[in-house]
């Protein structure tokens, strides 16, 4: 009987325990990641700055996409990115449970999307919890926002500046507040 590797176990939303004999390779990933972010965060041309991260994301980056930068991932191979997205100053990814970013999607400054948790319990707490994140098509996310694990974001929907969302957000509405409840449905 084979063993699935970390990478998908994580990608199938099993809880990771710190003592997992491959934990490892999720720091040796990130720092491998992170060196990549480093030159992309230095480039000030949109091409190179496409080729990093669709050499972080193993995916090729669209040339419709826009990303401003710094940007920062912690792993980049669990995030998908669609066409005419654009994704701007100093967001943060951690997706190691999964990011899909649907086509015509805006991401305001500041953005977290953080597909990744820990349980509860203290003598537990480093354990990982992964759940993914989905952006649908043409949503907008305001600047500040955080898109907590297992959250889907619905088609055309509008997240509010500094919102925390922790439930799925239906198409065609705007969310804000903390928790994030919806404030108005979106007339299409």
């Amino acid at each position: 009987m084979t063993t699935k590797d970390i990478f998908e176990r994580l990608k199938n939303g099993e809880t990771i325990l710190a003592s997992d004999p491959e934990a490892y390779k999720m720091r040796e990933a990130s720092y491998h990641t992170q060196k990549l972010l480093v030159q992309m965060n230095n480039s000030t041309e949109p091409k190179e700055v496409r080729n990093l991260l669709s050499q972080i994301t193993g995916l090729e980056i669209d040339e419709s996409v826009v990303v401003f930068t710094p940007l920062y991932i912690n792993y980049g191979k669990h995030t998908k990115i669609g066409k005419n997205v654009f994704i701007n100053f100093d967001c943060t990814f951690l997706d190691l449970g999964g990011i899909t970013i649907e086509d015509n999607v805006l991401i305001a400054p500041k953005v977290s999307l953080l597909s990744e948790g820990h349980p509860i319990e203290p003598e537990n707490r480093h354990a990982l919890i992964p759940a993914p994140i989905h952006i649908k098509k043409n949503a907008w996310i305001g600047a500040g926002a955080t898109i907590l694990q297992g959250v889907t974001i619905g088609e055309n929907a509008i997240v509010a500046a500094g919102s925390v969302v922790s439930k799925d957000v239906p198409n065609n509405t705007i969310v804000g507040g903390i928790p994030a409840k919806v404030i108005k449905d979106i007339n299409s």
